[in-house]
């Protein structure tokens, strides 16, 4: 399982791409790629950093916050002019077509009904459990906002496992979700715990420990304390002995056996 960090930042930062990852595996020999979360500035992020000639088969969006989903009229668009034939599965909660219809016709009246390749989509919810495009899929609900709810995702392939938070602070379920995964891409907005919602670094650490990953990467940061406080937070990472924990740079690729 190989996994690129196309963008890691929060949804206001001008330097750091909304938090966006892409996972890729093998499957008949054939590159499978999913794409986790597809914000206002990830497009962009995905073509200056995602392997040359990758594109997903499927996208996964936590919830319907902007800087999550809010990209993908852009991205779809630009895989037809692409010329693209593959069909495309969008994944997310219920509500997830009507709201990615809608957010199209938003950004461009009259070019929905122009794209050549299939869109499916397909609603899940924290008891989901199934399997798509080389992956095991599990899910479990996260304490981020009652408007918008967010789902965690767990995608199991052979030995190697990921989890991604989405936004939120864990919960007993995303903890059990994460157990001895090899690795937690989770959000951590800040240091102190005053953003409703939100992890904080310590937190984050906290619950790699409990559940027993191997690895843990920080990314949606607030952009003032990632200006003011990353070697602080590099060294908190680097202290901990229990887990390999650092915070990912865009364009940043690694492989979980």
């Amino acid at each position: 399982m190989k996994v690129c960090f196309l963008g890691v930042g929060e949804a206001f930062d001008e330097h750091y791409p909304n938090a966006s990852v892409l996972v890729s595996v093998n499957e008949k020999n054939r590159e499978r790629h999913v794409l986790l979360d597809c914000g206002f500035t990830a497009p962009a992020a995905f073509y200056l950093h995602a392997p040359r000639g990758a594109r997903p088969d499927v996208i996964w969006l936590s919830h319907f916050h902007g800087d999550h989903f809010l990209g993908l009229p852009l991205l779809l668009l630009r895989f037809h002019d692409e010329k693209r034939s593959n069909p495309l599965t969008i994944v997310g909660q219920a509500g997830v077509r009507d709201l990615v219809s809608a957010a199209f016709d938003l950004a461009y009246p009259g070019f929905k009904n122009k794209i050549e390749y299939t869109l499916e989509f397909v609603e899940v919810n924290q008891d989901t459990k199934m399997e798509l495009s080389g992956f095991q899929w599990s899910f479990a609900l996260n304490n981020h906002s009652a408007g918008a709810p967010c789902l965690s995702v767990r995608l199991d392939r052979m030995s190697a496992s990921l989890v991604y938070s989405g936004d939120g602070q864990s919960t007993p379920q995303t903890h059990a979700l994460a157990f001895r995964a090899g690795l937690l891409v989770h959000e951590a907005y800040g240091l102190e715990d005053n953003k409703p919602g939100h992890a904080t670094v310590a937190q984050c650490i906290d619950f790699a420990i409990k559940a027993k990953v191997n690895q843990l990467a920080l990314v949606h940061l607030n952009r003032m304390v990632r200006e003011e406080h990353a070697n602080r937070i590099r060294a908190m990472l680097h202290d901990v002995n229990q887990v390999k924990a650092f915070l990912p740079e865009p364009g940043v690729t690694m492989e979980i056996q």
